[in-house]
């Protein structure tokens, strides 16, 4: 005994080398080697202290001190390096546990561990990040997997499982007879489920830090919300961006996020029943589901006014006018009938959608169309129109008009939606009614019967009418039957030109 604390005093200076504290002692991809790294840190002190309280003056409690805050500034400097190599959140949770036990068990020996703690914090953070990684391809696994269709149930049996997975309450729901189906789709229950199951992973971390029930469950939440608000909000707009979600699908992630929105209540409530803090406590932190889902809603109605409008350009470009057609077909066009047969459809699904997302792409629907079919009119390319062809285009524009006025939507307030044809409409009217005096005359009142049509657009259109080679455009008509009309439609142009000339000096 007394040669080998002989030993231990001649090399009191080697001691203090940094041994313990070289990196490569450490390998960050299994926890072998922390184990092997603790193991020798804590046996070297633990002879240091034993030493100290069996032995009169070869060690002080100076030198064990000195010693051990030397070591522990290094100490973290190596953990804090490796922990973040760390990918796996199993590895840096056996990590932390390790550090406890090491930090427990220093501490019984009198060393100050609290910067060990600190570190914890640091390495929690950490932790999270590869949760929230993990949790990120979760998230993107379900929403592939899901088929963005309501969940049907056909008896008492399957009902309570979805109800046991997710909280829904629905008492008209409830009263239905089976089969029936729920409002959400699969991914709902599977969401709501994981972002428990990251709750409780969270929580492991928390657990043995010494730290109280209200800051730990002030921590699960701030690490729920970054789930919420990061992770998952990212996963969903990416999912909203696929090229693959069709407007049914995007009707159906936004039913979903109302569900996950209101089951965030429920979620505050989990946290609180497994942190075991009074229901009373004020938190300090709340969930932040109600931005994150409104952000991913947002997001899909843009996308739904988005898709609904290239499918209308799809339908439009199948558009094959005859511009110098003599006479009208009699009936609407096939392409436009196609179209309108598109939209009733979709809007029956859209009825399933909250607030006014619904009205507002019908809206968006019936506006772009009347964009659409202006600009057909108004193309560069169209160098000749008759006015059969105008009277075609009538027929079709009064299609349009009626199932504006069929209410497709419910909530519109009297002809709302059928404004959104009103430029057209007196437009087409001033052409086959001819009624140029009025429009000339009322020009600029706000009680003009044409009040909605520019004079450069009439102008154009009027244009387009004017090639006197064409035996049924509208001035081989008129030279047949009146040779004034000629004069008075060259008087009409030229006062549309002045108008078009007095718009531009105006502005």
């Amino acid at each position: 005994m007394r040669k080998h604390l002989k030993i231990i005093t001649e090399n009191k200076e080697k001691n203090k080398q940094d041994w313990y504290c070289n990196p490569s002692q450490i390998w960050h991809e299994t926890v072998d080697g922390y184990r092997r790294y603790f193991t020798q840190i804590v046996g070297f002190f633990v002879v240091e202290d034993h030493i100290l309280h069996v032995t009169q003056g070869l060690v002080t409690r100076a030198y064990t001190d000195e010693l051990w805050n030397m070591a522990l500034s290094k100490i973290i400097a190596v953990l804090r390096a490796h922990s973040s190599y760390c990918t796996d959140p199993d590895l840096v949770l056996e990590l932390k546990n390790l550090i406890v036990i090491f930090a427990d068990t220093l501490q019984g020996y009198g060393f100050p561990v609290n910067r060990l703690f600190d570190l914890l914090f640091e390495i929690r953070d950490q932790y999270n990040e590869t949760l929230l990684k993990k949790w990120a391809a979760v998230f993107r696994d379900i929403f592939e997997e899901d088929n963005y269709s309501p969940i049907p149930v056909v008896n008492e049996e399957e009902y309570k499982i979805v109800i046991s997975k997710f909280p829904f309450q629905d008492p008209d729901l409830e009263k239905q007879s089976f089969p029936k189906k729920f409002p959400m789709s699969q991914s709902v229950p599977r969401i709501y489920i994981q972002v428990k199951e990251f709750i409780y992973a969270s929580l492991q971390f928390s657990e043995s830090l010494h730290r109280s029930s209200t800051e730990i469950d002030d921590m699960l939440r701030k690490s729920t919300n970054l789930l919420l608000t990061r992770t998952l909000n990212s996963c969903l707009l990416n999912l909203i961006r696929k090229p693959h979600i069709g407007l049914t699908e995007l009707v159906q992630i936004i039913i979903n996020t109302t569900h996950l929105e209101q089951a965030c209540k429920y979620l505050e409530d989990f946290i609180t029943n497994i942190t075991n803090i009074s229901q009373e406590t004020v938190h300090t932190t709340r969930l932040y589901g109600l931005s994150t889902f409104k952000d991913a809603r947002h997001a899909a109605e843009g996308e739904i006014y988005t898709k609904l409008n290239q499918k209308i350009d799809e339908f439009v470009q199948l558009a094959d006018y005859d511009w110098t057609m003599s006479e009208p077909d009699g009936r609407a066009s096939g392409y436009l009938m196609d179209l309108i047969n598109f939209l009733r459809s979709i809007f029956q699904v859209f009825t399933h959608l909250p607030g006014k997302v619904a009205q507002t792409a019908c809206m968006s629907a019936c506006q772009h169309l009347s964009t659409s079919l202006m600009q057909m009119l108004l193309d560069n390319e169209l160098k000749q129109i008759s006015m059969g062809a105008i009277q075609q285009f009538n027929l079709d524009v009064i299609q349009c008009e009626l199932f504006a006025s069929s209410e497709p939507v419910p909530g519109f307030q009297g002809d709302t939606l059928q404004l959104a044809f009103i430029d057209l409409r007196q437009l087409l009217d001033l052409f086959m009614v001819w009624d140029w005096s009025t429009y000339l005359a009322d020009y600029g009142q706000p009680a003009s019967k044409y009040l909605r049509v520019n004079p450069n657009t009439a102008l154009t259109l009027l244009e387009k009418m004017k090639d006197t080679n064409k035996k049924n455009n509208i001035f081989a008509q008129f030279r047949k039957n009146d040779r004034d009309k000629q004069k008075l439609i060259e008087t009409v142009m030229k006062q549309l030109r002045s108008l078009v000339n007095g718009m531009s000096q105006h502005t």
